[in-house]
């Protein structure tokens, strides 16, 4: 199982709804994808531009067919992208 968090800063406060939006219709897609077992998007109490993205793949083959394809390429990229900054953390879940 391939665990993948990412964390979203948006840039503008004036794009959070937007983001938002965006986001959840990433997440919608993506949990469709072959062997999506979890993407859910977390919306920060304490700071509203801060966005966690929880991933959870089958394989690292299921998670690059991800990056590859349509939702990912066609949707998020040119959408959220520009409007975030993106740190990434591959996880292994500890318990």
């Amino acid at each position: 199982m391939i665990h993948l968090n990412v964390v979203l800063t948006v840039k503008s406060e004036g794009d959070v709804q937007r983001v938002r939006e965006f986001l959840t219709e990433t997440a919608n897609r993506s949990r469709h994808e072959p062997g999506c077992e979890r993407f859910e998007i977390y919306h920060s109490q304490t700071s509203t531009r801060v966005f966690l993205l929880v991933e959870w793949w089958d394989t690292q083959a299921a998670l690059d067919a991800h990056r590859v394809g349509e939702t990912f390429t066609t949707f998020y990229m040119p959408n959220v992208l520009p409007l975030v900054e993106r740190q990434p953390h591959p996880s292994d879940r500890i318990a």
